[in-house]
């Protein structure tokens, strides 16, 4: 049992466990929590009923997930102290109990900005005017702020593969005609790329150091006023997620896994990442890959029985495809940067982030969470759409292999957006809707179960 500094596990409950690279999942699983900053308290008081009652409704009472909440952003800052905002405690819980679930925390843009413990409020500025009370609730403590907890995370665990799933459900507004078609599941390398936090700000003497070795040693020119960051992208890196995107389409019955990269002007990291994905293929799925020119050069352009199709595309190439041809793209591999514009686009066209899950892996661990912010304007309003964390709490549950649970909450979502009770974010775009609470969607949901 880990030894935790202010955590307490539940009494009853168990632990999942794996045995040969297989979870082992009891009836009564712990399944630590983050409940998240601004609206997380909100989406989470929703989703938890949901996930609860298709749970109860799934297995006549006979399963029941044990809830164990752990801290992280804000909440961790009032439990543990200042700074603390990612605690040992938290790391050590997802780690021992292997399967967790958070909502949305908040995540600093630029500069040298501050939050406020306690209203969250946001205030930029130099350390050397650092604020004495918080220009919006006049507390007297206001932390500094801090790096993206969600990539602290998952550097912090090794969750290197963010998947985002994207369908569209029946009866939501969309801008595009067809949003039918697009089906897809993004595989997102997590730990690499721009998003491995190495950057050095302009005017420091670290950046003057970094400038000179290009300069002097390289033969680089930049301007001396730059700031710069650092983009790895690893043979390791790049292997290990493609081979879990193709994992995930053999597994699943997809067709094809298509790597997205920018190698026409990145060549040695971008680049190197579609050979690299290529060279894992032809190592390891020889026998149920096969490449596009193999495609077109040994079978005339038509699938062969029993294969997966492995392709490429630049990402800005991408972009267009999947807006124009939608359905000719199944599971998708991509280095950091492209999976988050690309995954938040594809969102877009079939709802938005509100109905976006996702989660990330490792090779033993997963975390599921919202894919958008903590819109700290509704804090406390019960306004916003839970179907984010929700939808993540259905992969949550299909991982655990509890598909009929699963299966309960999708229809409920289904059917409750056809009979258009739902939330203010899709209520303001469909006509003769029924705006509901964040709460009233969970009891929708609940009342929808089969």
């Amino acid at each position: 049992m880990a030894d935790f500094k202010l955590l307490k596990p539940p009494v009853e409950g168990a632990k999942i466990t794996t045995k040969n690279g297989k979870l082992q999942v009891p009836d009564n699983p712990i399944i630590p929590f983050i409940e998240g900053d601004g609206t997380g308290p909100d989406i989470w008081r929703a989703s938890v009923r949901v996930f609860d009652a298709s749970v109860k409704k799934a297995y006549a009472g006979k399963r029941k997930i044990a809830w164990f909440e752990i801290y992280a952003g804000l909440k961790a800052l009032q439990k543990y102290g200042n700074d603390n905002v990612l605690p040992e405690d938290t790391i050590e819980a997802i780690k021992t109990y292997l399967v967790a679930i958070k909502g949305p925390l908040t995540t600093p843009v630029g500069g040298f900005p501050y939050v406020c413990l306690s209203c969250a409020a946001e205030q930029g500025d130099s350390p050397k005017n650092r604020p004495k009370k918080c220009i919006k609730c006049g507390s007297e403590w206001i932390t500094p702020r801090f790096r993206s907890l969600n990539v602290g995370l998952r550097q912090r665990m090794d969750l290197y593969a963010c998947v985002r799933p994207v369908r569209w459900y029946q009866g939501v507004p969309c801008p595009v005609k067809r949003p039918d078609l697009l089906n897809i599941v993004i595989f997102r390398e997590n730990t690499e790329d721009v998003y491995a936090g190495i950057e050095f700000e302009n005017g420091s003497d670290e950046v003057k150091k970094v400038l000179k070795f290009l300069s002097e040693e390289m033969g680089k020119k930049i301007r001396q006023d730059s700031g710069i960051g650092i983009k790895p992208i690893s043979v390791t890196g790049t292997k290990r997620l493609v081979k879990k995107a193709i994992d995930y389409a053999l597994s699943h019955q997809r067709k094809s896994v298509t790597l997205v990269h920018k190698g026409n002007i990145q060549k040695f990291t971008e680049g190197a990442f579609r050979d690299w994905g290529y060279e894992l293929a032809k190592e390891a799925y020889r026998d149920t890959v096969i490449s596009e020119k193999e495609l077109w050069d040994q079978f005339n352009g038509n699938m062969p029985a029993g294969k997966i199709l492995i392709k490429d595309r630049i990402a800005d190439q991408m972009f267009q495809q999947i807006l124009l041809r939608p359905d000719e793209y199944d599971v998708v591999a991509t280095p950091n940067l492209n999976g988050d514009y690309i995954s938040d686009a594809a969102a877009a066209q079939v709802g938005g982030l509100g109905l976006a899950p996702g989660a990330n892996f490792g090779d033993e661990i997963a975390l599921f969470e919202a894919t958008h912010g903590t819109a700290p304007k509704y804090t406390g309003m019960d306004k916003v759409n839970p179907s984010s964390v929700i939808l993540s709490g259905v992969m949550m549950l299909e991982h655990l292999g509890w598909q009929e649970a699963a299966d309960l909450i999708v229809s409920a979502i289904e059917k409750s957006i056809l009979q258009k009770r739902v939330t203010y974010d899709l209520e303001r775009q469909m006509e003769g809707a029924s705006k509901l609470k964040t709460s009233e969607f969970a009891d929708a949901l609940i009342e929808n179960m089969d």
